[in-house]
């Protein structure tokens, strides 16, 4: 059977930015690529990768990160009702942001191990499996 995978925002940074993991993500992606494993991202991830650069490196290097991600071997999941009722129930129980319970449900919607680099979404092993990333040390 094949393995599916959200990528969490975090996990896409740490691909993106060359950061602690980035090996970790980039096997899964190769592994997408040559058709061994599937990889999903909401569309709240590709959102929050998109203003984050903007906010921190401007609005063309914001618009060449979404082509970038949309160019990997990844296949955006927009939201629907069972992930909006997911995400609901997800956030009225964790103290999690917004984000992160339409990722983790993404990932439940998708069979899929939740791979990140957020504490925060610790909380949520008893829904989905995960991979965490190294976390990046406070400076």
């Amino acid at each position: 059977m094949i393995e599916n995978y959200v990528l969490d925002t975090s996990a896409l940074f740490t691909f993106i930015e060359s950061e602690d993991g980035e090996g970790t993500v980039e096997k899964i992606l190769v592994d997408a690529g040559k058709g061994k494993c599937r990889v999903f991202l909401s569309f709240i991830s590709l959102l929050e990768v998109s203003y984050v650069t903007w906010q921190e490196k401007g609005e063309d290097e914001a618009k060449e990160i979404v082509v970038l991600v949309k160019s990997l071997p990844v296949q955006i999941v927009e939201s629907c009702e069972r992930i909006i009722l997911s995400s609901g129930r997800i956030k009225a129980n964790h103290r999690l942001s917004l984000a992160d319970a339409i990722v983790t449900a993404t990932a439940m919607d998708q069979a899929a191990v939740l791979v990140h680099k957020d504490p925060e979404l610790q909380s949520v092993a008893s829904y989905v499996k995960t991979i965490s990333l190294p976390y990046k040390s406070k400076k």
